[in-house]
């Protein structure tokens, strides 16, 4: 019996960081109980949930959150919270570095693909080598790059221009609904990994978000080649957990 396999040619691939590339849950959960309890909002594990792949930016803003309208005080407590995520000692996720070290074995591939994060500049310039994950040749795109975050599309399409590619010729992996909603607006295919939401979850996404182009249990399931000038992806999409 043939195993259900896709074989998926790009010419880019745009990678998520927190949830696809790395677990920084412990960090996460920690630093939003802390917000939590000085804010008075209940619940830290609901926050946690809903504001996951959003720009903390927005999310600390959020009048139903954390309601911080003041400039300066909000990049305050930007740095704040994501000192505490670093705190947590987030960790590469399983077959991230692989899948990494696969693409920056070729020449041609090297260049072709990067990080687009919800996150500042400054969390992942620190997350990024202390996960022990290659940092992408042309760069990353993260929260302060662009004027609005995912969901809306353009971090992707700030991260396709960057690489010198048609989004539309681009893979977006993420783990997050808000990021499958980016890439499925910014016109890219996209492939979600089960990580942090179940896999009925991804697909069963609303109208509004659509389901992702793809679905696997995480990075081990992808072998990556170049064939003919484009990035060749074999995606195993079998249910395996």
């Amino acid at each position: 019996m043939a195993l259900p396999e896709e074989i998926v040619t790009v010419d880019a691939i745009l990678f998520d960081l927190d949830g696809t590339l790395i677990d920084s849950t412990p960090g996460v959960i920690s630093a939003w109980k802390t917000f939590a309890e000085e804010y008075k909002l209940g619940s830290h594990l609901p926050i946690v949930q809903k504001t996951h792949g959003r720009r903390l930016a927005d999310t600390l803003k959020d009048q139903t959150i954390c309601n911080i309208q003041d400039t300066e005080v909000l990049e305050s407590e930007i740095l704040r919270f994501e000192d505490l995520v670093i705190q947590g000692n987030p960790v590469a996720l399983e077959g991230a570095v692989e899948f990494l070290t696969q693409l920056d074995s070729h020449h041609d591939m090297r260049s072709r693909w990067t990080i687009v994060t919800s996150a500042s500049r400054y969390y992942a310039t620190q997350c990024i080598p202390k996960c022990k994950i290659p940092v992408p040749t042309s760069g990353f795109v993260t929260a302060d790059d662009v004027s609005e975050g995912k969901p809306k599309p353009a971090p992707y399409l700030e991260g396709a221009k960057k690489l010198g590619i048609d989004v539309t010729k681009c893979l977006v992996i993420e783990d997050a609904p808000s990021g499958v909603q980016a890439g499925n607006s910014a016109g890219a295919k996209t492939l979600a990994v089960c990580t942090s939401h179940k896999r009925e979850d991804l697909e069963n996404c609303s109208e509004e978000i659509k389901r992702p182009t793809y679905i696997i249990d995480d990075l081990t399931a992808v072998r990556v080649n170049w064939e003919n000038g484009k990035i060749q992806l074999t995606i195993d999409t079998r249910r395996r957990t």
